[in-house]
């Protein structure tokens, strides 16, 4: 088949020649857009990523189009309408980095719990000194996890194995997952009162956005600590300094916050043409919480590994393989209103 390849780093390429070498790749570094569309005009694939929007005005010049194999979970830049009249197949990446980013979580428990930045601060100006660097230990805390999906149950799997007790709130329960590591579901009050640290594992949706407010706030334990690797709108920014400053939360791990531009797809951030639509540096450099010294931030970066990005690839050559079988997986269906 002949395949139109976009929105790729070199290495990415590199990565996908020898997988698909027995059909002709098109590459184009940029977004595809009215304007280079005509390059691959002739493709029977197009693989790209949410930048590359395919409307009905770049369907058009796409005649022999037969698959969209979107290197993205989201799909919203795809006209599906337009597709199924076309007959022309969607496919998508649904999960890539659950492990990747119950990771980062738990490194950030284990950075803010040891007091790892205070220490490399000290010891890199050449002060060995342990006072004010005096930690607790994990086993026997109780860690409150917000949503047990993909990532939240890597990070159940994981706590687990640090002998805390989890305490897990989430609308759709497994009981037998929960009975297998020794867990229970709770609803949200009696986690929030009860947890040592709370991780948040959830989409952001109507119903999601902030999940953590003043309220829940004000629930929590005294000497809490909040982990946020899931979405910045998720945490009401206002009820989190409020809680830092009450000392109701004795420190936070952020990967997100509630500043960032609005981010569907992590691989956004990476993402050359990011910049162009959102400067987050510029957003966020004077945010208070980056001068909170029990506050540790890092830049939407939970996601970023070369395994996580390599799936993203992988699952996308299974979805062209799997369509060149008449078969597809991962297909993205048209939903009703």
């Amino acid at each position: 088949m002949k395949i139109a390849l976009v929105e790729l780093e070199l290495w990415e390429q590199d990565h996908l020649i020898p997988k698909l070498n027995n059909d002709k790749l098109v590459f184009l570094n940029r977004c595809l857009t009215k304007k280079n569309v005509e390059k691959i005009k002739d493709c029977e694939v197009v693989c790209c990523f949410v930048f590359s929007k395919l409307t009905k005005e770049i369907l058009d010049k796409l005649p022999k189009l037969k698959l969209i194999a979107t290197l993205s979970t989201g799909f919203d830049h795809i006209d599906l309408e337009e597709c199924k009249r076309r007959g022309i197949i969607v496919c998508n990446v649904p999960i890539y980095g659950e492990n990747t980013v119950a990771e980062h979580a738990m490194a950030l428990i284990l950075a803010i719990v040891k007091k790892i930045p205070q220490s490399y601060e000290k010891t890199v100006r050449g002060n060995f000194s342990r006072d004010g660097l005096r930690t607790f230990d994990l086993k026997g805390k109780t860690v409150g996890v917000v949503g047990v999906g993909n990532i939240g149950r890597h990070v159940v799997r994981m706590c687990r194995s640090f002998e805390m007790n989890v305490l897990a709130f989430d609308l759709n329960k497994d009981e037998k997952f929960a009975k297998d590591f020794n867990f229970k579901y709770v609803e949200m009050d009696e986690l929030l009162r009860n947890s040592d640290i709370i991780t948040l594992h959830c989409p952001l949706n109507k119903h999601t956005s902030h999940l953590i407010s003043m309220k829940e706030i004000k629930m929590m334990k005294k000497g809490v600590y909040l982990i946020n690797t899931s979405r910045g709108e998720i945490v009401d920014t206002k009820a989190l300094i409020y809680g830092l400053q009450k000392k109701i939360i004795a420190g936070a791990g952020l990967d997100v916050l509630e500043e960032e531009c609005h981010i569907v797809e992590d691989k956004e951030v990476i993402s050359p043409h990011f910049p162009k639509v959102c400067n987050t540096q510029v957003l966020l450099e004077n945010h208070i919480l980056l001068k909170q010294e029990n506050v540790l931030i890092t830049p939407h970066n939970a996601f970023n590994s070369w395994e996580a990005l390599r799936r993203i690839l992988d699952t996308s050559v299974d979805n062209i393989e799997a369509f060149r079988k008449g078969k597809p997986i991962n297909t993205v269906k048209l939903e009703k209103n």
